[in-house]
């Protein structure tokens, strides 16, 4: 049977056991998924003996870039930002890939990426997004609290070394105008136990074509309800917790899923978090 793992610290209450094992279950294999909490001054040791027992492992914080060095290679998706978030052992050769991104870009309308498109917040998460809008050839404006001004400059600079054709204007997050095909929401705001709280105004929100929001937990933020009460497309960010997750086995094992075994572990999951992530 083999073996595969999600390594962090502090791990917490994860999704990802329940998220693997059903994927595992659609494809039909038999195989074990642990949670591994290793704290950074024991990554040295332990991690390397870790990774010679299992056929693949997913990383999280603090250790995205810290794995980098115990690698053989990396995938381009791990170099554009220098983190890794999944990590396969073919042969015992180890390559490590980014993963979130693919699992963003298929929870988003294409076609909405590549045209307006406003980010709130910039850090983490939101460099990922930023970045990949920016691929896709986006006219971005990125909403920061000045507190963030730095790193939105930083950010802004690195998009236009890589992507001198793109538009990137960074704006005051209560200072937003005009209308956007696509809304991200790459802050905490709204996620449990502050659900009351939106990061931007209905009036931004209703002149938006699609909303994304990174939180799933609540599943449904506030950001969400607004935007589906205008009748606007909404998605939350189980959606990309589940799809990056996907792209995690079709690296592993070379596995496939339809739309439909999907859209119902992302359902099934929505459930779990509803009932028992408060």
């Amino acid at each position: 049977m083999n073996k595969y793992a999600l390594i962090g610290h502090p791990l917490g209450h994860s999704m990802s056991p329940f998220i693997h094992k059903r994927l595992f279950e659609e494809a039909g294999r038999s195989a074990e998924y642990t949670l591994e909490d290793i704290s950074p001054e024991n990554l040295k040791t332990q991690l390397p003996e870790l990774l010679k027992s299992v056929s693949g492992l997913n990383v999280t914080i603090p250790h995205k870039v810290p794995v980098i060095e115990f690698l053989d290679k990396l995938d381009e998706s791990a170099l554009r930002y220098n983190s890794v978030n999944c990590i396969c052992n073919k042969d015992g050769v180890l390559t490590g890939y980014n993963t979130d991104c693919d699992g963003f870009l298929r929870s988003v309308p294409q076609k909405a990426l590549g045209g307006k498109v406003l980010i709130l917040g910039c850090g983490g998460v939101g460099r990922m997004m930023a970045i990949e809008a920016a691929r896709h050839g986006a006219e971005i404006t990125m909403a920061i609290i000045p507190e963030a001004q730095e790193m939105a400059d930083t950010l802004c600079s690195e998009i236009g070394e890589k992507y001198p054709e793109i538009s990137v204007e960074i704006v005051n997050i209560n200072n937003i105008n005009g209308k956007f095909d696509l809304l991200i929401n790459a802050t905490p705001v709204g996620m449990y136990p502050k659900t009351d709280a939106c990061p931007v105004s209905e009036e931004v929100i209703a002149n938006c074509g699609h909303v994304f929001d990174a939180i799933y937990n609540p599943t449904k933020t506030k950001l969400i309800s607004i935007a589906e009460s205008h009748g606007i497309e909404a998605v939350g960010g189980m959606s990309m917790l589940v799809l990056q997750a996907v792209v995690a086995h079709e690296i592993w094992d070379g596995d496939s899923y339809t739309k439909e075994q999907i859209d119902k572990i992302i359902k099934d999951s929505v459930e779990i978090v509803d009932r028992d992530f408060k």
